[in-house]
Order: C-alpha cells, then structure tokens, then sequence
C-alpha cells in the first residue's frame, strides 16, 4: 500500500470544542501507509515510557471496581502484560480469536473516511505514542494508553465489537451524506463516553471514561452531569467538549439495545437532524429529567 503524499498536511477530524490542536507525528520517514496504519515500532518505547504505562495502569485499574462495567472488568486481563506497553499483534492474537478484530497503530487522529474504513473492517485503529510525564494526569489526545486500556477490552465482547464495526460501516455512508459530524456524536457518547445501567448499578462502558481516573467518579457517582436515555436523534444533536468531564451522559441498559438501535438505515435520521438546531453540551429540553 503506499504512502500517503501529503499524510502531515490533512487535518483529523475533531468536532468537538477545544482550545487545544489535535497532535501527531505523521512524517515517520514513509512508514505511514496510505489507510493511515504504520508500525507500532515497539522497539522505540523508553523505560520511562514503559514506567508510564505501568503506573497508568495500576492507578485506573484500582479505580474500576463498582464503577466499570462487567464486560470491561472481565475482558482486562485479556491485554496481557501490566508492566509495559504491550506489543500489539500479542493482543492480536487472542483479540482475532474472541471476536476477529485486530488492532492497528496509527500515528494519531486520522481523517473521517480512514477512520470509518478500519472500523468497518474488524480493525480498531490505536495511537501508538504515549503521554509524557507531565501529562500523566490529563491528556485531551488519545494515546496508547487510552486507547489500549479504555477501547480494547470492549472488543473482546462479541456484542459491542458488533456494534462498533456496524458504526463503522454506517460512518462510510454518513461521510458520502455529509453527515460524519453527527455520527460522531453517537460515537462520543456510547463508545468513548457511555454509560450502561446493570442490575447492580450504573456503570461505565465507554474508554473517555475508563481511562480517566478523574471522570470516571464523576460520570458514575457525581450528581453533576446530567444522565439521559439513549435516544439516537436526541444523542446525535447534542454537542460536546474535549477537554473537560462530560456536563451529560446517555445510557443503555445493554449492548443488545445498542446494536438494535443502529440497524435501520440513518438517511431518514439524518433529514431529521438537517431540520433540528444543535443541542449545546450539558443543556437539558423542556421537561427532560436531569438523571435517567
């Protein structure tokens, strides 16, 4: 596959509001391939970004007892080593098996279409490079962390791994409508910041949160945000921010529910949204209750 002529020069697409430039290292010396995948280059990781992973790790990991949901919380051990970034095509192999997807190193955000493409074929694109040390507690971007830890456990559930890959194939005709931006909305508020009510509780499914020591407290137990039932022409209206906890969340009470909601065709979805105004992030309608 070749290399993309001008990789650096084409802008990600980011929708949500933030003061900050997305960042990533697309230059690589030609190894960037022309769906934006390039090799993980594991060999490039110092000691202290390996010292970083770790601590990452243990600090969230001791966060997601009673906050996390059951499908995280068993599928976990399943990215293998704790002590170091793991080696991508390891997870590979027990990731194709449960679900056959894979994961593919990408040098940060990626345009929408590239994005949308990986997706609908099983392959979940994970930005290789890790936070430095003064970033430990906040990162606005994705990193290897955030999308190792937060993203990838959930592709091990047949069920949400289903989900993921119909959005991705759905994201191929949003982006010839003219509508990526509203689907991205879904995307942010189920896969990155979604909640999921089980039998013994409210618990967190999506990655913003699973990563974040901080907002993962916030989104389960605050009384803050404001927590609404997922409803796809309410969720795709409402805006949202990167860099700061979420002001609302949309819950699902199972995946089933989630991938039965995105099987019909969105064109008519998409007609409806021409005609509504956007919703800002953490505003509620008249008569819509703050906590679902």
């Amino acid at each position: 596959m070749d290399t993309p002529a001008a990789a650096a020069a084409v802008t990600p697409a980011v929708y949500g509001a933030s003061d900050r430039p997305p960042r990533g290292d697309y230059s690589r010396g030609g190894a960037v391939l022309a769906d934006y995948t390039c090799p993980q280059d594991w060999a490039s990781y110092t000691p202290a970004d390996h010292e970083t992973y770790k601590r990452l790790y243990e600090r969230q990991a001791a966060q997601l007892p009673g906050l996390a949901c059951d499908a995280f919380i068993k599928a976990l051990p399943l990215l293998g080593v704790k002590d170091r970034i793991p080696r991508f095509e390891e997870i590979n192999e027990r990731l194709r098996r449960a679900t056959g997807w894979e994961i593919v190193a990408v040098p940060g955000l990626i345009p929408e279409l590239p994005f949308f493409t990986l997706l609908a074929n099983r392959k979940f694109p994970v930005t290789d490079w890790i936070r430095k040390p003064e970033e430990f507690n906040y990162i606005v971007e994705p990193d290897v962390f955030h999308d190792l830890f937060g993203h990838v456990p959930m592709l091990f559930d047949p069920v949400f791994a289903d989900y993921v890959q119909r959005y991705g194939q759905g994201g191929i005709k949003a982006h010839e409508l003219g509508a990526g931006e509203k689907l991205a909305r879904l995307y942010w508020y189920t896969v990155e910041f979604g909640l999921i009510r089980q039998p013994d509780g409210l618990r967190a499914y999506g990655a913003g949160i699973l990563s974040s020591v901080g907002e993962l407290q916030h989104a389960v137990r605050s009384g803050e945000p404001h927590r609404l039932p997922l409803d796809l022409l309410r969720t795709m209206r409402t805006r949202y921010k990167i860099d700061t906890y979420q002001s609302s969340y949309f819950v699902i009470e199972s995946f089933a529910q989630l991938f039965d909601l995105t099987a019909p065709d969105f064109t008519p979805l998409y007609q409806a949204l021409d005609a509504l105004p956007d919703i800002p992030a953490g505003v509620l309608l008249p008569g819509e209750p703050g906590q679902a």
